[in-house]
């Protein structure tokens, strides 16, 4: 059977992908208002072709991250691997065009930041572009910083890609590819919004999951080689994925819509709202192609015929650039506005300032952090859906440890979202209260739930050794390298103690209340850390080294000891921390920042120990189960031995030992005698 021609010659599709892509931004663009404005009297005329080359820059970011993400997750997981688990010749050749579409997205990168500065100064390029201003403008410029690290972090996804054998490798290129993708977004129109944080968080969980979709898509597309049984492998592989990535972006989707939006007349009634429905639609047509098409896909792999699935592949990726197109003319048109003026404190935390503290306030004023949220509803969907697989199996689980997972789930979602979230950025003892429940309360409950375990055994073994699943990754990352050095008792106290220390007297701690991408960095951070020191302490889960009981300890104790250090050298500390951000917040209640910072100080020493308490009474329960499993091990080993007529191990060499002190003693005395 003759393929189509569009997939035969492959760069035919990425090249119409652009098109398409170009053409709908471009007309979009136009009735969106989002082109160069007429310039007012007596000002200098700007530069009329930055309205159209910088758009056109935005979309080659675009379509080079979508490319580069595409063809690193169909070469690392979409990708049949040799005899040895290395990469197949389909994956290294996906994984060297990744290469290749990376290096093309810096280059674009680096376009946005030469015609973003004509741009915003509005005056010929001739006029503006020098290597200096160039320059300054990525080093003071929070937009131009941003620009410049997403085509930075571009170049080096092409560096790795280009030099990578290995599918650990490729990962590593995968996860620095959407790392690039995520600069940008902290700078755009959803980061000068009221409530910036959930309009950041929201574009987050629409950007990634539409990358990974799209990119997996296109990838498919362009390099279905092969056979088409592997191509029906990777096709199933992918649809969980799109799937996920759907219900991602629709939610997301109505969660930035709210923010950006100051009313429902705003939908019809602004080019804004109206540009976002276009993109709604085209994303609810992607959809819909590929909920219906693929169900035919790939039974039709299956069999052998290789069209149904191109045909599907086609129209959604040419979707996909229409998707892109209009993403581009919405990044250039103006969100609406809403008429109240912000004051500095709102200007600051992209909310109004809140009503003095009480427990009524932080039961009341939720602040949702959607990509928290999203995280530990579908980490609580994945433990439950594999204790639901064990228990269809006829498999226990004990539920205790169900409850546990649950319960830090609902942990994170309380310090991040709840009214603790409204005021942490307001008061430094309101944080020590996230930080102590993000560090120790959370990761306590998880690890003791035994996530790893459960996985390991209700995920399925592949059946084809060329096909490793997500049970083949697991144990890889388990038996890496990576885990064997964090998972070291000491890195894992380091990692948990000095970076606290690292946070609070330096000037982190300031610039994660400043910046939104920073104290997402620090959630994670907290939770982290946090989970890999109880993991390698109290955690029941397999690790890659073993660590003795009375070493885990002395870990315990140690980490209480600095822990409680560093509460009381915040309680005797006369300088405050972040002491710009409070002046510049003036928040008008409450003590003031020293007293405050003191306060913080003796939560940090005195509560923060009432969890060690509880990790101490885990471990040595656990520390006396052990000895008792040895124990009975030991009773086991005996009875065999007595059974078959033969003398136990363990007891023959006890008795050597014995024999052989014995003999010393005796020839001790025998030479004190002499």
């Amino acid at each position: 059977m003759s393929r189509p021609a569009v997939l035969r010659r492959p760069v035919l599709l990425p090249a119409a992908t652009i098109l398409v892509a170009a053409g709908i931004g471009a007309v979009l663009l136009r009735w969106g208002g989002g082109s160069t404005p007429p310039t007012p009297p007596g000002l200098p005329e700007p530069d009329r072709t930055a309205a159209w080359l910088l758009p056109a820059a935005r979309l080659g970011m675009q379509l080079g991250a979508v490319s580069t993400v595409g063809l690193l997750l169909a070469a690392t997981m979409l990708s049949p691997r040799d005899d040895g688990g290395r990469l197949s010749v389909l994956g290294y050749r996906r994984l060297r065009a990744a290469a290749l579409t990376a290096a093309l997205w810096s280059v674009a990168s680096a376009l946005a930041v030469c015609w973003t500065l004509v741009d915003l100064f509005g005056l010929p390029a001739s006029q503006v572009l020098s290597l200096r201003a160039v320059l300054n403008f990525v080093d003071t410029i929070p937009l131009g910083q941003a620009l410049a690290l997403n085509g930075a972090l571009a170049l080096l996804t092409a560096v790795i890609a280009a030099r990578s054998l290995r599918p650990a490798w490729g990962v590593l290129a995968l996860l620095t590819a959407l790392a690039a993708v995520l600069p940008p977004i902290f700078t755009g129109h959803a980061a000068s919004a009221s409530n910036h944080q959930v309009a950041v968080s929201g574009l987050l969980l629409h950007v990634v999951p539409t990358t990974l979709w799209a990119g997996g898509l296109l990838a498919l597309a362009v390099t279905a080689r092969g056979s088409t049984a592997d191509l029906a492998v990777a096709v199933r592989r992918f649809s969980p994925l799109a799937l996920a990535c759907l219900v991602a972006v629709g939610a997301s989707g109505l969660v930035s819509a709210g923010v950006r939006l100051t009313g429902p007349a705003d939908v019809t009634g602004t080019r804004y709202g109206q540009l976002l429905l276009v993109k709604i639609a085209v994303l609810v047509a992607i959809a819909v192609v590929g909920l219906v098409h693929r169900r035919r896909a790939i039974p039709a792999l299956m069999a052998g015929q290789r069209r149904p699935f191109l045909r599907v592949a086609v129209v959604e990726t040419l979707l996909f650039g229409a998707a892109v197109g209009a993403a581009v003319a919405l990044s250039r048109t103006p969100a609406p506005l809403g008429s109240a003026e912000e004051d500095p404190a709102t200007a600051l935390l992209g909310f109004p300032m809140p009503p003095p503290l009480s427990v009524e306030t932080v039961a009341r004023l939720w602040l949702p952090e959607p990509l928290t949220i999203a995280a530990a509803l579908a980490a609580a969907g994945l433990y439950v859906a594999g204790v639901w697989r064990l228990h269809r199996r006829g498999d226990a689980w004990p539920a205790a440890r169900t409850a546990l997972w649950l319960a830090g789930c609902a942990v994170i979602i309380i310090a991040t979202s709840s009214g603790l979230a409204r005021y942490g950025p307001v008061l430094f003892s309101v944080h020590m209260v996230q930080h102590l429940l993000l560090m120790m309360v959370a990761p306590i409950l998880l690890v003791l739930a035994g996530p790893v375990t459960l996985a390991l055994r209700a995920l399925r073994p592949s059946t084809d050794p060329r096909w490793p699943g997500p049970r083949e990754w697991l144990q890889a990352a388990l038996h890496s390298r990576v885990s064997g050095v964090v998972t070291h008792p000491v890195v894992a106290l380091v990692l948990y103690v000095a970076s606290l220390y690292v946070l609070y007297f330096t000037g982190l701690y300031e610039l994660a209340v400043r910046s939104h991408a920073a104290h997402l960095a620090m959630v994670a951070h907290f939770l982290g850390v946090g989970y890999l020191f109880f993991w390698t302490v109290i955690g029941i889960d397999p690790t890659p080294r073993r660590v003795p009981h009375p070493l885990k300890m002395v870990l315990v104790l140690i980490s209480m000891v600095l822990h409680a250090f560093l509460g009381v050298a915040l309680m005797q500390s006369a300088t405050v921390l972040a002491a710009d951000w409070w002046l510049a917040l003036g928040r008008p209640w409450g003590p003031t920042p020293l007293e405050d910072q003191w306060a913080a100080g003796g939560i940090a020493w005195s509560f923060g120990e009432l969890p060690t308490v509880i990790v101490m009474g885990a471990l040595m329960y656990q520390w006396v189960k052990a000895d008792q499993r040895e124990a009975r091990r030991r009773d086991r080993a005996a009875d065999r031995a007595e059974a078959e007529g033969r003398e136990d191990p363990e007891l023959a060499a006890y008795n050597r030992m014995l024999a052989e002190l014995a003999e010393r003693d005796r020839r001790v005395r025998g030479l004190s005698g002499s």
